[in-house]
């Protein structure tokens, strides 16, 4: 089933350029109810309240205030808030090659799918086949709704999956935890229970199948609302509509850009981005006129309420 388009935009490592759509990947199993008024069936959103006076207040007198000590604030303005936000560039930017293992699990945070769009398919199926066979993953930075996100692009069979990782300060250490040493000795293991732990996950193991596992309380309620529907016990709620993103990226002759972006010097490796640091300043004067022009024409509006 096709999806709606949350985001368009480019990927870009060396000189190439795919232009890419996004789409979401996942949905929220949860069940979520909305707030209604019982009188009138109208949607209810929260109030703005004074939580010391208990009274509503109105927009104009509410600013952003960031706590850096318990109980002390810094106020910062809109202006100050949308001088320092992201700029929006519509692109994927791949900084990085990495194994496909390298990055631990708890980083990851959310997928999206990306499909080609713009006659793109010849090089994002170049991109997805070379990942898959070096069993690499391009480590990137994309801006989402004014944020900006460190992101993995990870090949998934015939899609190039998006996933959003989490920052290194966002990921908290176990240090503090009290855990058991590390190691069988460590933890003073004994040579049966490792045997017969060893034998249970045997026994207990099988292959992944997601269609296996459901969620038992998101279905009980469905029930009952499968119930109320046949029974005619419905209200009607009018919701208001939102538009889907417009635009996109032109496409760049392929061979080209990758002979030029070999010869440009991008496979320089971390370690020796210094020692090379005049020559990627001049190399990258090119790439970055390129993609402003090219996300000038196609993505007109940035998707604010995409993610």
């Amino acid at each position: 089933m096709a999806t709606r388009t949350l985001w368009k935009g480019a990927i870009t490592f060396g000189l190439v350029h795919i232009p890419v759509g996004l789409h979401t990947a996942s949905s929220e199993q949860g069940i979520d109810f909305d707030w209604l008024d019982k009188r009138s069936m109208d949607p209810v959103g929260y109030k703005r309240i004074n939580k010391r006076t208990g009274k509503e207040i109105a927009r104009e007198q509410i600013v952003k205030g960031f706590e850096y000590e318990d109980g002390k604030y810094v106020v910062i303005s809109p202006q100050e808030i949308e001088a320092v936000y992201p700029r929006t560039t519509q692109t994927i930017e791949i900084q990085r090659f990495l194994d496909v293992g390298e990055i631990p699990f708890v980083y990851l945070e959310r997928p999206y799918y990306l499909a080609p769009i713009n006659k793109g398919q010849k090089v994002y199926a170049l991109l997805r086949e070379v990942l898959a066979k070096t069993g690499k993953v391009g480590l990137a930075k994309v801006v989402i709704a004014t944020k900006q996100h460190l992101a993995l692009l990870i090949p998934f069979g015939k899609v190039l999956v998006l996933n959003l990782l989490r920052w290194g300060d966002e990921v908290k250490d176990a240090d503090g935890l009290d855990l058991p040493a590390a190691g069988i000795k460590g933890a003073k293991l004994s040579a049966a229970e490792m045997k017969m732990a060893e034998q249970l996950v045997e026994d207990m193991s099988g292959e992944w199948n997601p269609d296996e596992f459901k969620n038992e309380f998101k279905d009980a309620v469905m029930k009952i609302v499968e119930k109320k529907v046949k029974a005619g016990d419905t209200q009607t709620v009018v919701q208001p509509e939102e538009e889907a993103p417009e635009g996109g990226a032109e496409v760049i002759d392929l061979t080209e850009l990758l002979a030029r972006s070999l010869r440009s010097g991008k496979r320089t490796p971390p370690a020796a981005k210094k020692r090379a640091a005049k020559t990627t300043a001049a190399s990258h004067k090119t790439p970055r006129k390129t993609a402003h022009k090219t996300t000038a024409k196609g993505a007109k509006s940035p998707a604010r309420k995409a993610a």
